[in-house]
């Protein structure tokens, strides 16, 4: 496994690359744990070599204190790859990845992006977005891999790269859970004790709401969700959406389950000062 932190001897090292090995890229921010891994072994699966970036990007951050307190684990990142498959590490600096100017670019996700994340973290889809366009042009692989965890992300990334038309395939990876139903993610390590142990409700609310959509309209759902979180002591709901999965957009309240129809339920609750999102198909 090969580690750089400048473009040129990346991509230097990448042009020596066989025309015949497919890449397969996978972006980080490090503070790498399980469900980072399965992406890298799904790259690993389909592709010839693989390559992972480790760079918290600062434009994606709505809240300065988030960024501050982005957990940092360079050293344990790197042994995890070491052991994953993984053949190309890029841990560059903000300097290197914002040359110029620190800032995003603005984007036209078509209103993928004015939605649940996008509603409630203002800017975030714009550092996203030119963040992993600047990687993509960077590494320039043929398939890039990327969690169902932050499902709206994959499906705005999608569009980023069919409005700039990049040769790359994007491929959504189910999301990796705790066996406790927990979807993976680095901010669990910043949970409490009493935060981590409340914090698999959601995943079981998830469920029953699945359940319970089979039976019931999707305002009936939400209520319902919205009541059991009213009374846990422990979690507060930012927001329970049963949307689209092609616009993102909630359906309406009178809406089932429909043939051919493909619905996805989203949430985001805090535990203490920790925000958790989930997600997951209904129909």
């Amino acid at each position: 496994m090969q580690v750089f932190t400048k473009i040129a001897t990346l991509q230097e090292a990448l042009r020596m690359v066989s025309s015949t090995d497919n890449i397969g890229f996978v972006p980080t921010m490090g503070a790498l744990h399980a469900g980072h891994l399965s992406l890298v072994k799904k790259a690993r699966e389909m592709t010839g070599k693989v390559v992972v970036s480790i760079f918290v990007n600062p434009t994606q951050f709505d809240k300065k204190e988030d960024l501050e307190h982005y957990p940092v684990t360079i050293q344990e990142d790197l042994s995890k790859l070491q052991n994953s498959g993984c053949d190309f590490v890029f841990i560059p600096g903000v300097d290197e990845m914002y040359p110029e100017t620190l800032s995003a670019n603005h984007f036209d996700f078509e209103g993928l992006d004015q939605v649940m994340e996008g509603a409630h973290r203002k800017g975030h889809f714009d550092g996203v977005g030119t963040i992993v366009k600047r990687l993509f042009e960077i590494v320039q692989p043929q398939y890039a891999f990327f969690g169902e965890k932050d499902f709206q992300q994959l499906q705005i990334i999608k569009k980023m790269v069919a409005q700039t038309r990049l040769p790359i395939q994007i491929i959504g990876v189910p999301i990796y859970r705790e066996a406790d139903g927990l979807a993976m993610s680095s901010r669990n390590t910043r949970l409490s004790k009493k935060h981590r142990g409340a914090a698999p409700f959601i995943y079981k609310t998830l469920v029953e709401a699945k359940n319970i959509f089979g039976t019931k309209n999707a305002e009936a759902t939400v209520a319902w969700v919205t009541k059991r979180f009213e009374e846990h002591p422990l979690l507060e709901l930012e927001y329970y959406s049963i949307s689209d999965e092609k616009s993102l957009l909630p359906i309406a309240g009178n809406q089932t389950c429909k043939p051919h129809k493909r619905y996805r339920a989203f949430v985001a609750v805090y535990a203490g000062n920790i925000r958790l999102i989930d997600n997951m198909a209904m129909c």
